[in-house]
């Protein structure tokens, strides 16, 4: 058990909705925008201040850079770590993708490297398989190649290039939040509280401090540059050439957050239901539309070449939703047209349509693909939802995980203690009512071609910008996704900081209070606008501070001493292709430390290895020896592990521990006091791991054990099935020491 301890324009015959406030935008003191210089704007003034910016979200991000880096020193003190300590450290998944940096710095060669992820026979025994295509491991290549390729080997550890390259991933991520934030509000100030918001609630906005490997720590800085991009995109008043150019990031930025995470087409599914939604209240052009979608495809297709042809991207939703919106789209050209009532039932008619088509495209790709890869995640959410079966054991695997559950009303607490919360709020409320009456107002006006439809929008820029209207239901979107699945909520809280900074440092917040205390003027609108942000800034500085400081100074270092003794005997005293069965988690360690062959590993995107999982999984199941052992014969498995964290579990309640899911699956009665399914029926058989360290006749003519310590048991399965010891592949001098232990 790993333990951390202290160390020493105008829209027509109508006058335009919000004329006040564009009036207003357009005389009150001049905004410093990011892009404002590439408008033409060189006076003095615009250069210093658009420097004074850049240099403040650069510096914001640096110092969250170095503040998570600090974090993850003193949480472990990594500097004073063994390699196997080190290794050891990157949990779960993060050491199974770890792994395969190591492994490409230890091929001989770039191209053999990448010949053996291609053809890979280590990661799940007696199967071959192509990593590239079935991970998302790129960025291990890509920094393996760039570590090589730089002269940086003999002053910099591979470990050191790999962690720092992530921690200045999290400086993008601040800088693309600040810009998101810059270009709501006309005010880096609202970049800087958006930077300062994001630090101090980083509990709630990234864990990178300690799950480095974690694909979602690489994507999610993409994800925000892409969110940038698309804001910039949607403002008004771009050139030809700038649309291009944001064109392009939004490519590149989409394209890198899918390349990183498998989980991307989720991700952008949500995204594509945001644009439909702007699409069918008017907010956006049918250029603006229609570019959005091909960027999405664009980018998941240039993936799916990348991986190989892998065909959960084809299958996946977002495709079929983009395809089936822009389908119905082209056939229903008179769709805002009419009075404000057949409008609105036109628009209830195209997305039944839509989501009907959706359905489809998706069901028949899946059938003609045999695509099953991702058939876990809506046995999830059919399950969390109770639309469909319980016991389904992939399932309840992420149903009984805390971070799979409903967000806990303790982040909002701690979101509130920031002051973060209140702002959000007041703002999001102020935005939904203007954008429901910016809706109503577009559903009374009557359709034309794109770029009259373009017109009033732009018209329109003081009530709700285009570009204001995104990072809304981006916020809503998200929101509602993390409140059913705390897991995602990291990509909602970076936003809701930039969100909650536009409010407090843009117009429209301001523009409302002053008018209602009938005290608007643009003097004291311009006062207020910068007034605000520097006394919360000051209130965050008095009370945070101090709490940073002692976070920073508490020391701590890593202690997991058996682990440590499992993974040194494992190296030294088996076979270099000896296979290992355990729990996914402790597999992926030992894939990093050993370069060991596996049965099952923690990336469960594949039918066939969550299959492989349960069946492994049966060592803590109440099944007779020779079911287990033919189990793991079936595996090509030499060692099994057995670990008393999972067998007597008591870190979940009953019905969610590892051995009562195996119980259901199989039909058994669960463990402890409790109530029982009627169809239930008691096991047969005694529970394996418990067992087996009987040293019961029946259990070690089938396994013999090898190695144990307070936390592991490790069996080593024989040949053959018989009740007579037979030699094991270690000398004969080791095997009695094992015995010994």
């Amino acid at each position: 058990m790993t333990a951390l301890r202290q160390r020493k324009g105008s829209r027509g015959k109508e006058p335009p909705l919000g004329a006040e406030f564009q009036s207003q935008q357009s005389n009150c003191c001049s905004d410093h925008h990011p892009e404002k210089i590439l408008h033409g704007d060189w006076s003095w003034g615009a250069i210093i201040w658009t420097s004074v910016g850049w240099s403040v979200s650069v510096g914001l991000g640096l110092l969250c850079c170095i503040y998570m880096a600090t974090l993850h020193e003193n949480d472990l003190w990594f500097s004073n770590m063994k390699e196997v300590e080190r290794e050891i450290s990157f949990r779960t998944e993060c050491g199974l993708y770890y792994s395969y940096y190591k492994q490409m710095l230890q091929a001989p060669s770039i191209q053999e490297g990448l010949s053996d992820l291609i053809h890979d026979n280590l990661t799940e025994s007696k199967r071959t398989i192509n990593l590239l295509q079935r991970m998302n491991i790129y960025q291990e290549v890509f920094l393996s190649v760039l570590y090589r390729l730089l002269p940086i080997q003999s002053y910099l550890e591979p470990v050191y290039f790999y962690i720092y390259t992530v921690f200045s991933l999290q400086a993008v991520y601040v800088i693309a939040l600040y810009l998101t934030a810059w270009l709501l509000s006309g005010s880096w100030l609202a970049g800087t509280l958006t930077g300062v918001w994001y630090i101090l609630n980083r509990v709630d906005t990234t864990r990178v401090e300690f799950t480095i490997s974690l694909r979602e720590n690489w994507s999610m800085p993409f994800l925000a540059l892409q969110v940038t991009a698309i804001t910039c995109y949607l403002r008004p008043q771009l050139t030809d050439l700038q649309q291009k150019v944001m064109v392009w990031l939004m490519y590149v930025t989409t394209f890198c957050f899918c390349l990183t995470w498998q989980f991307n087409q989720f991700i952008l599914l949500v995204q594509a239901l945001i644009i439909y939604s702007l699409d069918c209240l008017d907010f956006l052009t049918t250029t603006q539309v229609t570019t959005l979608y091909l960027v999405q495809v664009s980018s998941l297709l240039s993936v799916w070449l990348l991986q190989f042809c892998n065909s959960m991207i084809l299958g996946s939703l977002v495709l079929s939703f983009i395809v089936a919106a822009l389908f119905i789209r082209h056939c229903q050209s008179g769709l805002k047209t009419g009075s404000p009532l057949v409008r609105l039932g036109r628009l209830l008619l195209h997305s039944a349509m839509v989501l009907l088509l959706t359905v489809t495209i998706n069901y028949l790709a899946k059938k003609a693909l045999q695509l099953r890869s991702d058939e876990h995640i809506f046995k999830f959410i059919k399950s969390k939802f109770a639309l469909g079966p319980t016991r389904d054991f992939d399932a309840s695997l992420y149903l009984c995980e805390e971070a799979f559950g409903l967000l806990p009303f303790d982040t909002l607490e701690r979101l509130a203690g920031t002051l973060l919360l209140y702002p959000y709020i007041l703002t999001l409320l102020l935005l939904s009512g203007t954008l429901a009456v910016a809706a109503l107002h577009n559903l009374r006006v009557k359709g034309g071609a794109a770029e009259e439809r373009k017109g009033a929008v732009e018209g329109r820029a003081g009530a709700l910008r285009p570009d204001v209207a995104y990072n809304l239901l981006h916020t809503l979107f998200y929101g509602l996704l993390a409140f059913s699945t705390m897991r995602m909520k990291y990509i909602w809280t970076g936003h809701m900081c930039a969100v909650a900074a536009y409010g407090v440092c843009g117009k429209e917040l301001w523009t409302l209070l002053l008018s209602t205390l009938r005290c608007n003027s643009k003097v004291l609108l311009r006062l207020v606008r910068y007034a605000v942000p520097l006394l919360v800034i000051a209130c965050l500085y008095y009370k945070f501070w101090p709490k940073l400081m002692e976070e920073l100074s508490e020391l701590r270092e890593f202690y997991d001493p058996d682990t440590v003794e499992l993974m040194t005997w494992i190296s030294t005293k088996t076979p270099k292709r000896a296979v290992f069965a355990g729990s996914m988690q402790l597999l992926a360690g030992i894939k990093l430390c050993t370069g060991r062959v596996l049965t099952n590993h923690p990336h469960y995107e594949d039918k066939d290895l969550r299959e492989r999982t349960k069946q492994v999984y049966q060592v803590y199941a109440r099944r007779s020896p020779e079911e287990v052992y033919d189990i793991m014969k079936a595996m090509g498995a030499d060692y099994v592990v057995l670990e008393n964290s999972i067998c007597y579990e008591r870190r979940h309640r009953r019905g969610c521990r590892l051995r009562d899911l195996l119980d259901l699956a199989n039909g058994h009665i669960m463990d402890g006091d409790g109530e029982n399914d009627q169809d239930l029926v008691p096991a047969t058989h005694p529970r394996f791991c418990e067992e087996v360290k009987t040293d019961a006749v029946s259990y070690t003519a089938l396994f013999t054990r090898t190695f144990q310590n307070k936390t592991f048991h490790v069996y080593r399965v024989k040949k053959k099935r018989k009740k007579s010891t037979k030699s094991s592949p270690e000398p004969s001098a080791s095997q009695q020491q094992d015995q010994a232990l």
